[in-house]
């Protein structure tokens, strides 16, 4: 698949549940914009519970817009560099984090590959990435499920809304 050098637009989840939450997000959503990363729209964030393994604090979540010229992986890279620099360790699988970025959606790019997955293969079920996604991207649709990100909202099961 080849991208060329023209702004493309990706969807971003955020999330932290040590250290200084809030801080930690908006140093990340910093850091992407100093990486030449356009920071479009940034939802509220929101208290969550953790998922997966839940005996660990509450998490700080948001989402955000961004536009680009990087390729999906590229971007994937520049998020994973963040998360490096800010001191992110990975104890366990779904773990405590001070930050987290997942690459949600890049425009309608379906991707299988070891390193990225597009869309996000679990987004339709957390509650955490479809909540603020839905505040700034409502319309927006999941190009494999064909149905927009309010629709996926009102689909998640009762227990994780």
């Amino acid at each position: 698949m080849q991208f060329n050098n023209n702004v493309h637009t990706a969807y971003v989840a955020l999330g932290s549940n040590i250290g200084d939450k809030e801080g930690n997000l908006r140093r990340a959503l910093e850091l992407l914009q100093q990486r030449g990363v356009e920071v479009v729209k940034t939802s509220t964030f929101i208290c969550t519970e953790p998922y997966g393994v839940t005996d660990q604090p509450q998490f700080l979540n948001g989402a955000c817009e961004v536009r680009t010229s990087l390729a999906p992986l590229e971007l994937l890279y520049t998020l994973l560099d963040i998360e490096r620099e800010m001191g992110r360790m990975r104890l366990r699988h779904w773990g405590e984090r001070n930050i987290d970025l997942d690459l949600l959606l890049y425009e309608d790019v379906v991707m299988n590959t070891p390193e990225l997955k597009l869309p996000h293969p679990d987004m339709q079920n957390r509650d955490f990435v479809l909540l603020p996604l839905a505040e700034i991207a409502p319309a927006l649709i999941h190009p494999t499920l064909r149905k927009n990100i309010s629709e996926l909202v009102i689909c998640l099961s009762p227990r994780t809304r």
